[in-house]
């Protein structure tokens, strides 16, 4: 996609600096691209930390409406285990810049720049962490470049081959978001995270200003799959086939017990069919945004988790 053919970048704000300054434990240096061809001229921004030279690369994607503020205590836990970590905010979100047409976002765009940002990094034995739209997108990439792959952690995700009825819980979603565009994002963090501080919830919302800002979080519930031609859908069932027959890495799988979108049903039935898969991790307290249980103080399920979900991933899916 060429500059030329994409005049959206003439519509699209860019959050100011100061909206991140001080945010809670998130210290990270901001790395950028605007060149990758799908971008078309927009800019990217990603978490870049841990030696360049590492044996094994985390690609952590977040879902909507996060962003990569969402793996702030996994970035530390997997750097000291000198592994490096990558976590992009996709376009629309976070740091990253956010067209105002929601039409510019749809399923092949988002698919394409993170499918070049892997390739322009030349990112090797990569472990796949996804939750919410990370994995709708993400567990489409292996198949693309299955030998760049080692490993999955999958959380709270699913992938929409849109021959199946939506969720009640997912529908239910849409439908507060088409009501209440404007819904308070520190108010949702704080209502599905409950040991979250208010500090933490605001630093959610600081990408997103004004309602201008929010293309991206009014369209992504649109473009959850819901009929088997939807845009997506067959690049979803071509990754199905992967995942059951093809895919040769370890996995794991962790499910916040507590999610009404996409909960303990959702996530066995797709346990099911990725190869090799183990019995999930329930974590019964856990909400959506599972990666929230990262932090030790709040993990109070298992002993197995005393060291933090993070850590927990770590320690699994090195063991094979």
């Amino acid at each position: 996609m060429s500059t030329a053919n994409n005049p959206v970048i003439n519509s699209a704000v860019r959050t100011a600096d100061a909206a991140f300054a001080d945010l809670p434990d998130y210290p990270f240096a901001a790395r950028y691209v605007d060149d990758l061809p799908a971008l078309g001229g927009l800019r990217l921004h990603y978490i870049d930390e841990g030696p360049q030279q590492a044996d094994v690369t985390w690609l952590l994607l977040h879902g909507n409406p996060a962003w990569s503020y969402l793996w702030r205590h996994w970035v530390p836990v997997l750097t000291a285990a000198g592994h490096r970590v990558i976590a992009p905010d996709l376009i629309g979100f976070g740091k990253s810049d956010k067209p105002l047409n929601e039409a510019t976002h749809h399923y092949d765009f988002h698919r394409a720049v993170l499918l070049e940002l892997v390739e322009r990094l030349q990112l090797t034995n990569i472990h796949l962490a996804v939750q919410d739209w990370g994995g709708l997108l993400g567990l489409t990439l292996p198949m693309a470049a299955p030998q760049r792959y080692a490993a999955l952690l999958v959380m709270n995700t699913a992938l929409a081959t849109g021959d199946r009825p939506l969720s009640d819980g997912f529908v239910a979603w849409r439908q507060f978001n088409r009501d209440k565009p404007s819904f308070s994002i520190a108010g949702l963090f704080q209502r599905s995270v409950a040991h979250l501080t208010a500090a933490e919830a605001v630093a959610y919302a600081a990408p997103y200003p004004s309602d201008e800002y929010r293309a991206a979080i009014r369209r992504f519930p649109e473009m959850v799959m819901d009929h088997p031609d939807a845009p997506g859908a067959e690049l979803s069932r071509q990754a199905l086939a992967f995942w059951k027959s093809g895919w040769q890495g370890r996995s794991a799988m962790a499910i916040g017990a507590a999610d009404p979108v996409l909960g303990p049903p959702t996530m066995r039935a797709l346990a099911k069919v990725i190869n090799g898969c183990p019995a999930p991790l329930m974590v019964e307290q856990g909400g959506h945004f599972l990666q929230e249980w990262a932090n030790p103080a709040a993990v109070v399920d298992t002993p197995e988790l005393s060291a933090g979900l993070a850590a927990w991933a770590l320690n699994t899916l090195a063991k094979g």
